[in-house]
Formats: C-alpha cells, structure tokens, sequence
C-alpha cells in the first residue's frame, strides 16, 4: 500500500498546495519494513523501501503492520482513525525531527491517511 502512496497524493490539489514547502525525506516503519517517502514541494517524489540503515528522513514514523492496515481501512476502528490518535495510544511511535512535522501537521496526517480513501482493502 505504502508503495502506491504517491498515485494518492499527487492527484489531489488541495494536498500538494498545504504541502508546498515541504521537501524533504520521511522514514515511515511499517512492521518490520522501514519506507522512505521523498517529497518535495508536496508531491511524492519517491517510495522505496530502506536499503541501509543511515538512509534516513528527518523524522520516522513506525507501528505495526496491523496497525497500518487498520489505519488505512475506509472506515478505522476507535484509536486507529487519526495519525496523533495511534501515537497517544501507544500504537505508533515518532521520533526525529519533530519542528517539521508540526510546522506541517495537518499534510503529514492526511499524507499518511490518503491510501484510506483509495480501496476499501489493504
């Protein structure tokens, strides 16, 4: 699903336009899978998967696999709505750079939620 991250948000406008000034790299953990997501100027520029430790982003967010599957079905169950919601839980962890993150809070959310709104499967 991560993988597909970039056919999500580059369609949508109004994404692309909060996320203008952000370009840089984020780490994104999925289970035991680390995904590096390149952005710039709030379109997805790259997804891969992480080849080496030191390749990292400026802050990383990780959860468990089923976490992730939750999170992105249509219609989340309680504490796995929201990007903050799985973090206060204790579900998600984040760590790194944390200025960019809230500079741009409400991209970065609808980022990470935009595989939801495409398949009502993971």
């Amino acid at each position: 699903m991560i993988e597909k991250i970039a056919d999500f948000v580059n369609g949508n406008k109004s994404l692309i336009r909060r996320g203008r000034y952000v370009n840089f790299a984020i780490l994104v953990g999925i289970g035991e899978e680390d995904h590096i997501i390149r952005i710039e100027g709030g379109r997805v520029t790259d997804v891969y998967r992480r080849r080496i430790n030191i390749d990292s982003g400026r802050f990383s967010i990780r959860a468990p696999t089923k976490i992730w599957k939750e999170f992105w079905q249509p219609m989340p169950k309680r504490e796995h709505h929201d990007l903050f919601s799985i973090l206060a839980a204790g579900l998600a962890q984040i760590d790194g750079d944390l200025l960019p993150f809230m500079q741009n809070l409400q991209y970065f959310k609808d980022l990470l939620a935009a595989p939801r709104h495409s398949t009502t499967e993971y």
